[in-house]
């Protein structure tokens, strides 16, 4: 009971402080759970990422599932599943019953800009920390470059080109990649 009342906790408190949506609560979910609470390994964390990134709904609730599942199996991933989405539906219940008015107010406007700011900051912040712990070999080095220059100029020239494509993209280069490397391994050990 006392693990599961802390995966509620910790996932409320992302939830509820971390602004700008499962990018930015990265950072914190990692300082929390790898380097605080020692859940999850930074390794799991990576590749937990890569995962949540690619199933479908947001990536900080899914690994808010995993990290309970990890722990307390369902009932660790319910209550962290949920300890992440109640701080926000509150939240967005609360700002839909006076969306127009409250985002007239013209402190609450300058707030957001600033918060603007902050998100963009830590999720560069997650991603180079994720940067720093990824393996550097050639093939993982050449697929991020990769996928930096191709959202740069996807940005750069407002082409409306998901984000999907390129986690695709990166997925068939690292099976064909698997593929190659395995077939090499394997021929080498029939000599």
């Amino acid at each position: 009971m006392k693990v599961l009342s802390s995966l509620f906790l910790v996932f409320f408190k992302i939830g509820l402080f971390t602004f700008g949506g499962g990018y930015a609560m990265l950072a914190l979910i990692e300082d929390i759970c790898v380097e605080k609470k020692k859940w999850i390994t930074h390794e799991e964390m990576m590749n937990i990422t890569v995962i949540a990134e690619s199933t479908p709904g947001p990536i900080a609730i899914n690994l808010a599932t995993y990290v309970g599942y990890k722990l307390r199996r369902i009932p660790g991933a319910l209550i962290a599943t949920f300890g992440m989405i109640l701080p926000s539906f509150c939240i967005v219940f609360l700002i839909s019953q006076f969306l127009e008015r409250f985002l007239e107010i013209k402190w609450v406007s300058n707030a957001f800009q600033g918060i603007k700011i902050a998100v963009a900051i830590l999720i560069m912040d997650a991603a180079i920390k994720m940067i720093k712990k990824m393996d550097k070999k050639p093939f993982p080095i050449i697929i991020m470059i990769a996928a930096l220059i191709s959202m740069l100029v996807i940005n750069f020239l407002a082409l409306h080109i998901s984000s999907l494509v390129i986690l695709l993209l990166g997925a068939v280069s690292g099976l064909v990649f698997y593929a190659i490397h395995n077939r090499k391994g394997k021929e080498s050990a029939a000599k």
